[in-house]
């Protein structure tokens, strides 16, 4: 990734490493940017500039011919570095956990947003409800014929609610 940036965008200062925060990229975030399919870009015919073998790359990388035909340094520095990292079980173990945790945090994050998700909407439907009851009551409130306890019977509310209800009407009725 440190060599694909570093080649592709010469303009910038070199850069050292990378730390990919979010695997999980939302789409809004990609607006503005340049998307390319790699099943199609080989049918594109795209010439030879950087841009062009890194596609190669990352859609032939397992095909050894493929990639010995690509002389840009920065992809055979990749390469071998790939190379080395494959040849050490340790690494591979290390890359395959950290991919895993990876994974995991992200399915963790969407799982956790989706619950908070449902909480929010039972808690607001469950305060429309309340709104929905107390309006009800206040309208029986006004129309002056039902008891406290026959309107908390009507709307679901305790007769207590019922007289809050009444007694903030009459605050804030004028005189």
């Amino acid at each position: 990734m440190v060599s694909l940036i570093n080649d592709l965008r010469p303009d910038l200062p070199e850069i050292r490493s990378v730390e990919i925060l979010n695997p999980g990229i939302n789409a809004e975030e990609l607006r503005g940017k340049y998307i390319i399919e790699l099943k199609k870009a080989d049918r594109l015919g795209l010439g030879s500039d950087p841009l062009s073998a890194w596609i190669t790359f990352f859609e032939h990388w397992r095909e050894e011919q493929t990639m010995a035909a690509i002389e840009h340094t920065p992809i055979q520095e990749v390469l071998n570095r790939m190379r080395q990292l494959s040849a050490d079980e340790e690494a591979r173990r290390l890359a395959f956990v950290r991919e895993r945790a990876l994974h995991d945090e992200v399915s963790l994050l969407k799982e956790a947003r989706e619950e908070g998700e449902q909480i929010g909407m039972r808690k607001g439907r469950l305060e429309g409800r309340l709104e929905a009851a107390q309006d009800t009551a206040r309208n029986l409130i006004a129309l002056g014929v039902l008891s406290d306890g026959q309107i908390a019977q009507v709307t679901g509310l305790r007769v207590a609610q019922i007289e809050a209800l009444r007694s903030a009407d009459r605050n804030e009725t004028p005189r």
